[in-house]
């Protein structure tokens, strides 16, 4: 699990290392990881979803294109370290959107962790003001990813996660690609074909860090406890701020402010998950004993 978590911490390293526009690095790597996925859907054998479950999953992987366009385009406007410190976000967002698709109400808890993680990126803002852009397209970003997270449940929950993921990516390529058009318009930014190190970095992102990771994270996950994964997926963040500081030395851009505001997001996102645990223990606690 850890590895594949490790393998995605790398993306945002590799969003940053290609010299292409945001638009186009989220064109490439849904095309290449869509293929490397290939083969485990034709493994599976499984029937096509019918026309109404088909749209539902084409506006998933619009949500997915769009969640990875502006997650490159916060990395592209600020930095990696910024980018995901905000992005860590999508806790409090899942928190949210996830009681309210079941009409229920959020959880006074979950309330509570997401105003530490708003305090934490009113810190972080405070702190990195030149960087505003980076920030906002961010938490975009993060909400995007708490969407698509919630209404994936529904679909995983009805076919398996490696085929959904497939018709996700393809279906994300294919509305990505007609938006294109629109996309270079208001970004000022032309179709590129990649080549040298970036078509090396794209092959990275889109077989490797996507397809690989999912791929060895559907094993791990048939061995974890939910606690377990999700305190690792959490860790994610950390990963690549570190990595980020050891490769474009961000350092530089690190200061008390910063930390304190990362230290309150991902403090936060970790009750949460602690919270949760503890929740579920009790509920396969009382489950489990029967009075004689």
């Amino acid at each position: 699990m850890h590895l594949a978590i490790l393998l995605w911490g790398f993306t945002g390293i590799l969003g940053k290392a290609i010299n292409m526009s945001e638009g186009m690095i989220v064109w490439y790597r849904m095309i290449i990881s869509a293929a490397g996925l290939l083969p485990l859907v034709l493994h599976k054998k499984e029937p096509l979803p019918g026309a109404k479950e088909f749209l539902n999953i084409a506006f998933v992987g619009f949500l997915v294109a769009m969640h990875w366009v502006f997650f490159y385009g916060a990395i592209k406007a600020s930095n990696v370290s910024i980018a995901l410190s905000c992005f860590s976000s999508i806790s409090l967002f899942t928190a949210i959107l996830d009681p309210l698709s079941k009409r229920q109400r959020p959880k006074t808890a979950e309330i509570l962790l997401g105003i530490m993680v708003i305090l934490g990126l009113y810190i972080i803002f405070s702190v990195q003001q030149l960087h505003l852009t980076g920030i906002l397209l961010a938490v975009i970003s993060a909400f995007l990813g708490a969407a698509f997270t919630v209404l994936n449940k529904s679909l995983t929950e009805k076919h398996d996660a490696e085929v959904i993921t497939f018709y996700e990516l393809l279906t994300g390529f294919g509305v990505l690609t007609l938006l294109l058009p629109f996309y270079f318009k208001i970004s000022s930014t032309h179709f590129e074909i990649p080549g040298g190190m970036d078509l090396f970095y794209l092959i990275l992102l889109g077989l490797i860090c996507t397809s690989f990771a999912f791929t060895i994270s559907l094993i791990a996950l048939k061995k974890l406890d939910a606690f377990t994964l999700n305190l690792s997926v959490n860790l994610e963040p950390l990963y690549s701020i570190v990595l980020a500081v050891i490769l474009f030395k961000e350092h530089k851009t690190i200061n008390g402010g910063f930390i304190l505001g990362t230290l309150l997001i991902l403090g936060s996102v970790l009750v949460h998950s602690l919270h949760k645990w503890i929740k579920q223990r009790k509920i396969e606690g009382s489950t489990k004993w029967k009075p004689q």
